[in-house]
């Protein structure tokens, strides 16, 4: 069992929980994830590890309550505990000294950009932020990402605040700074399919992380398959980043899409029962 020893709202039905993991903590890195389940008869799923205390054996991970599993999890209070948690799953984001690197983070996957945006910082790189959500409302981790950017965007997609969309990347970000790599983070497939067609005529390599369909988080099922450079791969082990210039977006899009009305049975069967 894996005891939450802090939970924090961080927006309307967005939470951001931390954990006892002590062998976790110890090991895990930006980039990669941990499949939860919450109880005995619970389902397996994925969810990306935002930040670690080696020191105190905590981790911590923010989610969005949309499905059954994470309005289960949602329900959770500080000192209920998770039965498992396991990881750290998936490869490590690339930590090097790139030079100056755009991080684009969406909704609920910025907190967890912002702990690679640390050790990009870390290693020697200019870190440029990007802030984006459906509306202000909704922006989370602004303060926590200017503490490790030189210079932070706000983007909301009915322009409630900062820029409107993704489109002001080019005009004024990429046509007026050098960026040396791009990396971007959402778990909505058209946030980085167009940053990716944003930045593919600068040639700027373009890293984004696939939020697919996972159950074991160890390649064994094939759930997470996704096609990149016309190539199968898996993203809880060749992943979850990938070259966004590379990758079969229309077809992982579909994929995405193959349970969403038993997903929205379970979340709608899970609140009826949990009143």
């Amino acid at each position: 069992m894996y005891k939450i020893v802090s939970k924090r709202e961080l927006a309307p039905k967005i939470k951001q929980i931390e954990i006892e993991a002590l062998r976790l903590a110890k090991k895990a890195l930006p980039g990669q994830f941990v499949i939860i389940r919450v109880d005995e008869e619970g389902e397996r799923f994925p969810i990306t590890i935002t930040d670690t205390d080696s020191e105190s054996g905590t981790i911590k991970i923010a989610f969005n309550e949309v499905g059954k599993s994470s309005k289960q999890l949602g329900n959770l209070n500080q000192g209920d505990s998770i039965l498992d948690v396991v990881g750290p799953l998936g490869r490590p984001s690339e930590v090097s000294n790139f030079g100056t690197v755009l991080c684009i983070g969406g909704g609920v996957m910025v907190p967890g950009l912002h702990y690679l945006a640390r050790a990009l910082r870390d290693a020697g790189c200019d870190v440029i932020g990007v802030v984006g959500a459906r509306t202000k409302e909704l922006l989370i981790y602004t303060k926590e990402m200017k503490e490790v950017c030189s210079e932070v965007f706000i983007s909301t997609d009915d322009g409630s605040e900062g820029f409107k969309g993704l489109e002001f990347i080019k005009d004024e970000i990429l046509e007026k700074k050098k960026i040396d790599r791009v990396v971007a983070w959402s778990v909505a497939e058209v946030t980085l399919k167009t940053v990716s067609d944003i930045t593919k005529p600068y040639e700027i390599p373009t890293m984004v992380l696939l939020s697919t369909i996972m159950v074991d988080g160890t390649g064994m099922c094939g759930c997470c398959r996704a096609d990149v450079g016309g190539s199968t791969k898996f993203a809880c082990v060749d992943g979850p980043e990938f070259d966004g210039h590379q990758v079969d977006w229309q077809l992982l899009t579909s994929r995405k899409r193959m349970y969403l009305p038993e997903e929205r049975l379970a979340a709608l069967t899970y609140e009826g029962f949990s009143k």
